[in-house]
């Protein structure tokens, strides 16, 4: 076990026995360390349900572009933990991860505090000194209880799309949810969110004006379009012609145009130039991301196409089967399922997205985490959805079966590994192509 593992481990252990969404914990560790939070620079807050990694990938490849220093803090990770903390463009080294957490764990004194908290912390230590341009800040649940919800005036609160996901933590209703991330505006504060569905964009107009924070919606104050091509920006300053964001999907329109918008919100919209450049390098592993080589395709049939993608609740399902049959318009081929899910997410909302759409699914538990759900249980939630499913045992297995049924039909498959970012990690790990 190397270092940086072995002092996570000793974090985890802090965990309250049961865990209740608070600020207290945060707010005295952060106090015992000389409040790190309050010597950041501008900082570009981001919550919502869908689209925050992707969002928050944009608005960094645009600052970059630039030459602006960034600083980013997003999770889960992938493969490692390294990958939720950037420095100034780069990911946090060992050496400088662990002396964050030791300091973090020094000033903590054994008291009670989730893993989250305490390495969120750790995070604005590091991110307080090293100077940067601008903070990207991702929420990691909910919002207005969330750690990273101790910033007094960020410079813009960002909200992405919202749908039903961590019910138990957040609520079994829209409006709660949305209520939750809406905790995320600051009394002043300009709002940017994407396109909602109205219950969730009237908490978040209700929530703007009692703190009287000028709010930009998406569709409304501001839009992003393809046409011919291009991806065309319009908002009260004019039009813009820009190419098409290297991320994949058509969502990703709306979440280069909610990037656009924050940047300029926060006043950090850089020239034209580097936007075109940013959209145009953008790269967040494990989102309907390819795989050309590596471990994991050598063992797909010949000439398979192979996608990964981690999304993991009924929204994600839509976008990500939506772009599946994007892809199948293009180009014809039998869609293969592989799906490994956790316990606490809504399989049948996720699976009904693909009726018509895939072949066949199988489902495989996750390797990566105690919490995952069991294949079978998971097999009959997608026939629930009208899809036929084979639990296995692995995914080895599971490509293993593929590759006989493509054998079988003389054609390439399209595969599709999906269901949550703990796979997303397993897969990239023993692909051997994990996150830079």
């Amino acid at each position: 076990m190397d270092q940086v593992t072995a002092i996570l481990e000793r974090l985890l252990a802090l965990h309250p026995r049961e865990i209740d969404l608070s600020l207290g914990r945060m707010e005295r560790l952060l106090a015992a360390l000389g409040h790190p939070e309050r010597k950041l620079p501008p900082v570009i807050h981001v919550a919502g349900t869908n689209g925050k990694g992707s969002t928050t990938a944009t608005m960094r490849a645009i600052m970059e572009a630039a030459g602006s220093r960034v600083h980013v803090y997003t999770s889960p990770h992938l493969v490692a933990f390294n990958e939720r903390i950037r420095l100034g463009g780069t990911l946090v080294d060992d050496g400088r991860l662990m002396e964050a957490l030791d300091r973090c764990e020094q000033a903590n004194g054994g008291a009670e505090i989730t893993f989250f908290e305490i390495t969120t912390a750790a995070a604005f230590l590091l991110f307080s000194e090293e100077p940067a341009d601008a903070l990207l800040l991702e929420v990691g649940l909910g919002g207005r209880l969330d750690a990273t919800n101790v910033i007094d005036r960020p410079a813009v609160s960002v909200i992405t799309s919202i749908s039903m996901d961590h019910e138990r933590y957040l609520g079994a209703s829209l409006e709660g949810i949305a209520l939750e991330k809406a905790g995320v505006i600051k009394p002043g504060v300009p709002v940017v969110t994407a396109a909602q569905d109205d219950i969730a964009l009237g908490v978040i107009e209700r929530s703007a004006l009692r703190n009287r924070s000028p709010i930009h919606i998406f569709g409304q104050d501001f839009a992003a379009n393809e046409e011919n091509g291009r991806l065309v920006y319009q908002d009260e300053n004019g039009l813009f012609d820009f190419p098409l964001p290297a991320l994949r999907g058509h969502h990703q329109l709306e979440n280069a145009g909610l990037a656009i918008a924050a940047l300029r919100a926060a006043d950090l919209l850089p020239q034209p130039q580097a936007v075109e450049k940013g959209l145009q390098s953008v790269d967040w592993p494990g989102r309907l991301q390819p795989l050309m080589h590596g471990g994991i395709v050598d063992q797909c049939p010949q000439g398979a196409e192979v996608w990964l993608d981690g999304g993991h609740n009924p929204g994600a399902g839509v976008v990500v089967a939506a772009f599946m049959g994007a892809q199948e318009e293009r180009c014809s081929r039998p869609l293969y399922v592989v799906c490994g899910m956790l316990n606490t997410k809504d399989p049948v909302g996720f699976f009904r997205a693909f009726e018509g759409l895939a072949r066949h699914v199988a489902t495989i538990p996750l390797s990566a985490t105690e919490n995952g759900r069991d294949p079978f249980e998971l097999a009959d939630s997608a026939r629930e959805a009208g899809l036929e499913a084979t639990p296995f045992d692995s995914l080895e297995a599971a490509l293993a079966d593929i590759a006989a049924c493509a054998e079988k039909d003389g054609e390439p498959p399209r595969i599709l590994i999906c269901g949550s970012l703990y796979l997303v990690g397993e897969v990239l790990a023993l692909n051997g192509t994990p996150p830079v």
